[in-house]
């Protein structure tokens, strides 16, 4: 789960981190208001949606009288923005956060995420601040760098010394990047994040580190302990058909491919992804129906994918172990005359009773079912289909 800018700053400011004074305002007399509590004469107008990118789409203006702050509130509320992660569709600004202007003297990039294959937090840390990370570890990797913390033990002093002597600090600077870093990692840890990213990590003229953007993602499986993360969840900014899935016990992604997936299993559901991929085409989603598919989940599941407009294939891939493959098979034919399904759909089913599965299907003699006899095989089908359904 994500949260706002503004949301995420008022976490890391409970736990002594740094941040600029500034105000959300949803409406053009709450933005006015806020720039009358926060004084000076000039202000940042940020919009707030889930997506990175914001500022080179014109979403973070700076803005010097009260008459550029209601020219530049009225544009962007209401505005739809479009970023490198938002896709064409972009999002639809309803907030704006409001906040102070800062003295910069220079820009640094600092994060925290999971790194699985080391089962622990990874601290990274870059001079080249206000840049995509992705792109400073694309064309300079030696200005990144990263410390893993082990949990067991939390973030100590010699982590912090390794960061601030990577980064070339000062002994002055030293001191303020120990304390941000340490109040971040903390926020992280209790908070049960997956990764706080701090873009940029301003250093001013005082030689003091302010959180000048926040972004925090939380682990979906640790929210019921945090019913004060959940609260702060934003529907507007979720993919509504991620959200009934979910309420149906799914487990979907909606992505931007033509081949549709659905899957038991949420490894198996990755390597189906990437095994598109390999054979050339792109997958449109990540669907887990979950161990004990049944015919119902799999209704529900073939419902919400034929209601992308861009899925011209679907291949449905599944194990079947808790539930024997013939039953499967008898549920897809279920599901596919209960949601209508008319584009190629693509089946290979393994484990319990395959056999007997793959023969319920041909005998139904539907002509747009295709059984595949492994993975490979279902992959290259799905992605014929998918190629020849789209011209």
């Amino acid at each position: 789960m994500n949260i706002h800018e503004y949301q995420a700053k008022a976490i890391l400011a409970d736990y002594g981190v740094t941040i600029l004074k500034g105000a959300m305002a949803e409406t053009l007399e709450d933005a006015v208001q806020a720039a009358e509590i926060l004084g000076g004469k000039s202000w940042v107008v940020k919009a707030q949606i889930h997506a990175g990118g914001r500022g080179k789409a014109g979403g973070i203006k700076l803005v010097k009288s009260r008459a550029e702050l209601e020219e530049t509130v009225k544009k962007m509320l209401g505005m739809r923005l479009i970023t490198h992660q938002t896709g064409s569709e972009g999002k639809l600004v309803k907030k704006i956060y409001l906040e102070e202007t800062a003295v910069i003297k220079k820009e640094y990039y600092l994060g925290i995420v999971l790194d699985r294959a080391k089962e622990m937090p990874v601290i990274i840390a870059s001079t080249e601040g206000g840049v995509e990370i992705e792109k400073v570890a694309a064309e300079t990797p030696e200005k990144i760098v990263k410390v893993a913390v082990d949990p067991l033990i939390g973030f100590r002093s010699f982590h912090a010394r390794e960061l601030v002597f990577g980064l070339g600090l000062t002994t002055i600077q030293q001191k303020s990047f120990s304390h941000f870093v340490k109040a971040l990692y903390h926020a992280y840890y209790q908070k049960e994040c997956n990764l706080i990213e701090i873009n940029p990590l301003i250093l001013n003229d005082k030689d003091e580190f302010i959180a000048l953007d926040a972004k925090m993602g939380f682990d979906d499986n640790a929210l019921f302990r945090h019913q004060e993360i959940r609260n702060l969840q934003d529907l507007d900014e979720e993919e509504p058909s991620e959200l009934e899935a979910g309420s149906f016990g799914l487990n979907y992604i909606k992505l931007e491919g033509n081949v549709g997936c659905m899957v038991n299993g949420a490894g198996l559901a990755m390597s189906t992804m990437d095994i598109i991929k390999h054979e050339g085409g792109e997958p449109a989603n990540f669907l887990d129906v979950g161990g004990a598919a049944s015919a119902e989940t799999v209704t529900k599941g073939f419902e919400i994918i034929l209601r992308d407009p861009g899925v011209k294939a679907i291949f449905v891939n599944i194990f079947g172990g808790i539930v024997r493959c013939d039953r499967i098979a008898r549920g897809i034919l279920d599901a596919t005359g209960a949601s209508g399904v008319q584009i190629p759909l693509i089946i290979r089913l393994d484990g319990t009773n395959s056999k007997e599965a793959v023969k319920i299907l041909q005998q139904a003699k539907i002509d747009n079912i295709i059984t595949a006899t492994d993975l490979a095989d279902g992959a290259r089908k799905a992605v014929k289909a998918a190629g020849e359904m789209g011209r």
